[in-house]
């Protein structure tokens, strides 16, 4: 038997429109009912668990909040958690057949392995470069010829690999330049560089070098898309199917196949059809079987409005069970700084005199 939910949390899902999709717990909505914000009610609603980890993606759950909410963890994870990126890239040499242009915004986009907890933000204003807020990367790469290239194979083109050495600049070739304090502070720790060794960034034949020096700073993905710690960050709400009246046996394969598979579940002896709760979170919600004239009356089809299913994949040093932490410390920073304005205006209007205020 499909799990039941308060009508209310629910988002009705029609043929042809979605129904009940706006917010209703706020106080005066229903008569003679509180619904004043209780930090007690909320901590008993709220859920958050973990469905899969991986290690470049997780899906979690996030139960008991407004979508306002999640939406807004959703846009610091892809606009305002830093990591650290290359900002700045000064060509010495540079005879390859990509341009300096190209090829910089490709090294700017290389995620690198360096936690930005151990970095500071360069400052706007005087735009100094130090031992806290810059590391430095070189690129020194020439391509010659292979003297000693193998026999040829039958019937088969050598290969770049074989004719050349250094045909390809990739990103294991970015070599990190320690200044400063920069060696104790990553001692014990894999040494900065990307997270992967073999992006080819450019192609290489006898007598072309590229010579460069790089500088990483930390930044955030709303000043470029380079900073962004994810490769996506998304939700999407429960999906929530209730059998009204029993499908007969003959139709129930015909109804299985109207949804994703493993939704629906037909018993082999009785050929009862029921949803599988464990799996009814795959369903795309195509309202296919709302289609179908014989099952327009045996099915409702519903998303719990407050029960996101989360996928986020990370694209720099977090690792994936770090990033919505990090985006939960973000909000709690913007959330201090609008507390400090609000109690630093309530200060000023209280020390000033009515006269003031109606001058004002």
């Amino acid at each position: 038997m499909a799990k039941d939910y308060d009508s209310r949390r629910l988002v009705h899902i029609g043929a042809e429109r979605v129904s009940n999709v706006s917010s209703t717990d706020f106080p005066g909505h229903y008569p003679n009912e509180d619904h004043s914000w209780n930090l007690q009610k909320f901590k008993e609603r709220l859920q958050v668990k973990i469905q899969r980890l991986s290690n470049r993606s997780i899906d979690f759950d996030l139960v008991g909040v407004d979508a306002s909410i999640a939406n807004a963890f959703r846009r610091i994870l892809i606009a305002e958690v830093p990591t650290i990126a290359i900002e700045r890239v000064y060509v010495w040499d540079n005879t390859s057949v990509i341009v300096d242009e190209v090829l910089s915004h490709r090294l700017g986009l290389i995620p690198l392995n360096i936690d930005p907890a151990l970095m500071a933000f360069k400052s706007h204003t005087d735009d100094v470069a130090t031992d806290r807020n810059t590391l430095v990367f070189n690129v020194d790469i020439t391509c010659t010829r292979n003297p000693n290239p193998p026999p040829p194979k039958p019937n088969e083109e050598p290969s770049p690999s074989d004719l050349y050495l250094n045909h390809e600049l990739l990103s294991k070739h970015l070599v990190w330049k320690p200044a400063g304090d920069q060696e104790s502070v990553f001692e014990g720790l894999s040494p900065p560089g990307p997270t992967n060794p073999n992006i080819v960034l450019a192609k290489l034949r006898p007598g072309q070098a590229i010579s460069m020096e790089l500088h990483a700073v930390k930044g955030v993905g709303k000043d470029h898309a380079k900073f962004s710690p994810v490769a996506t960050a998304s939700y999407r709400l429960l999906p929530h199917i209730k059998i009204t009246k029993p499908i007969p046996p003959p139709l129930g394969k015909k109804f299985q196949k109207c949804f994703s598979p493993g939704v629906i579940k037909i018993d082999p002896n009785t050929g009862e059809v029921s949803v599988d709760e464990e799996n009814v979170r795959k369903d795309s919600v195509s309202r296919e079987a709302l289609r179908h004239p014989e099952f327009a009356d045996s099915v409702e089809l519903s998303r719990v409005r407050d029960f996101f299913l989360f996928n986020i994949e990370t694209e720099s040093a977090y690792p994936p069970e770090r990033l919505f932490p990090e985006a939960v410390r973000v909000m709690r920073e913007k959330i201090s700084i609008i507390r400090n304005a609000a109690e630093a205006l309530k200060a000023q209007l209280e020390g000033t005199t009515d006269v003031e205020m109606v001058e004002a």
